[in-house]
This record gives C-alpha cells, sequence and structure tokens, in this order.
C-alpha cells in the first residue's frame, strides 16, 4: 500500500520540534509499503502543500499526526484545532483514501477528536503496532477487531477497541529515520529528540501522559539509548544538542543512573536536557546527570502553595523543589521550571503565594503559563465559566512581570516572543533557549501594561528583523 505519513504540527515557540512519533511509526510500518512524509511544519500554507503532496503521491491510506491540541503557551487550542479540520478537509478534497489520525494530541481524546475532525480511523497511544495492523486490515479486508486502542466511525458514531494486552517491546522498535526530517529542525536550534522510556506511574490530577503512554514505565536498553546518541552525534551535523522527551526521565533513578553511566563511559557525545521530578532525585543523581552531560532540567514544580500541590496529587511538597534546585545548582546543572496558574480549585492568593515561592526560589529560569483544560476547545462554556478567573491572573502577572528577569510569561510575551527568539539564534545560542537566560543580555522582562514591546539590545537600541 502507498502510505502518507503526514506531520501536522506546525508550532515553533520556542523551536521547532523534530516530528519523532511520527517517524517511529513510520520506521514500524514495513518497507513492503511505499511510504512518504510529508511534513508541514515549515509551511506557510499547510492545506495547500498537503493537497498538492497528496495529489502527487496518490496513497491508499494517510496517516495524520497530531502532536498537541494546546499551543505550547497553554493559550488556548480552538485553532490548533481548526487548523487540524483544514488538514482533514484538504485530505478529504485530494484523495479517497482513508484517513488515520494518531499522536499525542489524538490520544488526549480519541473519540471525541475523531468525531469532531471526520477523519475515518484513529489509533491512540503507541502506534507501532496497531499501525501496521489496520493497514492488513485495509488490505485483506479483515476484521479490525483485534487492533488494540483502534478508533473509527461507524454509523454516526464512534467504536473504539479496547487497549492490547501488552505494549510494544521498545528495545525491537526500529530507530526512527532522522534522515527523512528536514534539516531546519537542526539548523534552527541544534536540538534533536531522543527517548529512554516511556510511560508515567505518577498520579498527577491533571496530567495526560498516562493516557498517552499508560502508567507502566517501560524502559529502553541504556546501551540502545546511547548507540542513538553517537548516531546523532555522528549522523545530524547540525545537532548539537539532544532533548531526552521522556516524561519524566529520573523514573526509576536506576534507569536514569544507568543510562547516565553509559553515557559517561562513551564520553558523552552530546549535552543533553530532560525533564525531572522533585521526586526520585539525589545528590548522586545530579552528579551522575552533571557527569555525563546534562545541560539543563525542566522541572514540573506546578505551584507554590502546599495546598494546590495536594489537589494536583503532585506526590511532593514545596521543599522537595527546593531540595532538587539546591542540588542542581550544586551540581552545576541548570534547573528551569514550569508552574501552571489558575489550575481547578485555585483563586488568587494560592497564585501570588506562587509568585512569592518563585521569587525566592530564584531557579536559573521559570515558565509561568495561565491553566487551560484540553476539553476546552470543544466546551465553549467551560472555557467562558474559567475567563474571569484567567483575566484576573493576567492582570496580576502584568503587575509583577519584572519581579525576576529570568522568567517567562508567555500569556503577555515576557521573555517569550518569536522575535526574540529569532533574534538569539542569530546570535548563535544553541539548545534550549532558556539555558541562555543568565547569559544573554537580550532577555530583560518589557514594561508592564501588556505593551509587548520588541525585544531590545542593551543599550537600548532595538535590533530589527
Amino acid at each position: 500500500m502507498r502510505v502518507a505519513f503526514v506531520s501536522g504540527n506546525r508550532e515553533t515557540l520556542p523551536d521547532p520540534v523534530l516530528p519523532l512519533g511520527v517517524l517511529y511509526v513510520m520506521a514500524a510500518t514495513p518497507d513492503r509499503h511505499s511510504k512518504v512524509l510529508i511534513d508541514l511544519c515549515f509551511e506557510e500554507s499547510p492545506a495547500q502543500a498537503l493537497s498538492s503532496a497528496l495529489r502527487s503521491f496518490e496513497p491508499d491510506v494517510v496517516a495524520l499526526g497530531i502532536r498537541n491540541i494546546q499551543r505550547s503557551d497553554y493559550t488556548g487550542a480552538r485553532d490548533t484545532l481548526d487548523h487540524y479540520a483544514r488538514l482533514v478537509e484538504a485530505a478529504r478534497e485530494a484523495t479517497p483514501a482513508p484517513i488515520v489520525l494518531g499522536g499525542s494530541g489524538f490520544s488526549v481524546m480519541p473519540g471525541a477528536l475523531l468525531a469532531h475532525l471526520g477523519a475515518d480511523y484513529g489509533i491512540s497511544g503507541d502506534g507501532e503496532i496497531a499501525f501496521p495492523g489496520l493497514l492488513d486490515a485495509l488490505e485483506s479486508g479483515s476484521s479490525f477487531d483485534s487492533i488494540g486502542n483502534l478508533h473509527r466511525l461507524s454509523g454516526g458514531g464512534v467504536i473504539s477497541n479496547p487497549s492490547p494486552p501488552a505494549f510494544p517491546d521498545l528495545n525491537a522498535l526500529a530507530t526512527p529515520d532522522r534522515g527523512l526530517a528536514d534539516q531546519r529542525y537542526y539548523d534552527l536550534s541544534g536540538i534533536d529528540s531522543l527517548q529512554t522510556s516511556r510511560g508515567c506511574p505518577l498520579r498527577c490530577d491533571y496530567c495526560t501522559y498516562p493516557r498517552i503512554e499508560g502508567r507502566v514505565g517501560r524502559l529502553r536498553d541504556p546501551a540502545r539509548v546511547v548507540d542513538e546518541f553517537e548516531g546523532i552525534a555522528s549522523e545530524r551535523a547540525s545537532a548539537s544538542h539532544v532533548f531526552v522527551v521522556d516524561s519524566v526521565f529520573n523514573l526509576p533513578a536506576r534507569h536514569a543512573a544507568a543510562v547516565c553511566r553509559e553515557l559517561i563511559e562513551r564520553g558523552a557525545p552530546l549535552p543533553w536536557t530532560c525533564y525531572v521530578n522533585p521526586l526520585g532525585f539525589d545528590a548522586a543523581l545530579a552528579e551522575l546527570m552533571a557527569r555525563a552531560g546534562c545541560a539543563g532540567m525542566e522541572v514540573g514544580a506546578d505551584s507554590g502553595s502546599e495546598q494546590t500541590l495536594r489537589r494536583l496529587r503532585k506526590g511532593f511538597e514545596t521543599d522537595h523543589v527546593r531540595r532538587l534546585h539546591d542540588l542542581a545548582r550544586a551540581a552545576g546543572i541548570p534547573d528551569c521550571h514550569t508552574f501552571i496558574l489558575g489550575t481547578p480549585g485555585e483563586d488568587l492568593d494560592d497564585v501570588r503565594q506562587t509568585l512569592d515561592f518563585i521569587g525566592d526560589l530564584d531557579p536559573f529560569s521559570a515558565i509561568l503559563m495561565i491553566w487551560t483544560d484540553d476539553t476546552e476547545a470543544l466546551a465553549p462554556d467551560l472555557a467562558a465559566s474559567r475567563r474571569r478567573l484567567r483575566e484576573s491572573i493576567v492582570e496580576l502577572l502584568d503587575d509583577r512581570r519584572t519581579d525576576l528577569p529570568w522568567w517567562s510569561i508567555p500569556e503577555l510575551g515576557v521573555n517569550y516572543d518569536a522575535k526574540l527568539f529569532r533574534m538569539l539564534r542569530r546570535r548563535g545560542l544553541r539548545g534550549p533557549l532558556w539555558q541562555h537566560a543568565r547569559s544573554s543580555p537580550l532577555l530583560r522582562p518589557p514594561a508592564r501594561a501588556g505593551s509587548r514591546q520588541s525585544p531590545t539590545m542593551k543599550n537600548g537600541a532595538t535590533e530589527t528583523t
């Protein structure tokens, strides 16, 4: 069969992200099928580009990956879903081939998205076994019943198969072919992506990772992980940094330590960044990570309010966050903490407490986002009911936008702006941009009142683009 794999993600802030999930499923699809990657990330007119590519390729199946529902700045999801609706419409006009949805964004609410977007099929969770199985069924006309996590439109409704009895063995999966990826992913930021495990055992109240990857931690052999590190270093000349995309790198800590030891033994081929949880983090692991080339860690601290942390079922307290920060600083690893303001049950006093906590903690960098539920994209009434609190949080953040020069507030464009990011990249800064927060004169909070001023140079002269 002729299969068109489409990466629909167009999120470029702070940087475009390699479509690793699509490449994994593409690598798992047998070579007896004719395969092509259609990447829309850098297209000015993505629907038109998709239509043209499909008419040229004439596929038997269109596989459309949905990486995110929301924008990375947590400012909404409606326009993202409108984008994917346009892609489905463009595919319908270009080819009679069935459309299959997948990806982490789709897995958050697969039945609702399949019905809303009007595709034919969808696969939630891991797709490396299910998608080739769907191709076999389409090719032979056999039953779909044995394909785990398959969703399909039928009789005006959605039929969803149960989850498969077992997850794919990560060590048996084919390595994604990064040679298929657009070179601009590397040229713009120097960042490649790599996965050492799937699944998250935590039970954070809001988190969608368990729906995407399951709660069972599945670990890759550290030797295979570092083989991939070395492959990126040797084969991708423009890659100067690796982002480990595990939901949490340090859980379990023993696996993280084993990966670090393997990296140390082989000379730490590239600097890397990962997501870290305050649980399962100690001085020994911090030291190993530093020796293994860890250049930064991103921490989902979420709140500086003990009450909110308990409500979110984070499993840790603010003292754990402080301890992680102290250990990271002692090991020389920059830490970036993400805080989500206005989660269900929070009020402005909780938000003020979080802002005070961040100021006292003074992490290397911090990102402050206002809570938006994924389901709001399909529930306008729910979005409207939360609008007042959001507006109040924006006003509070605007008043305090200059509290710390190193924090980013995407909602207000504080140290989070496309023009600023382009300027930083043109200065040769590689890897995650927050890691340059303390060294770049361009990163400084603009004046309050939501002016969204252009970033300025240290001497006050605006750099034009």
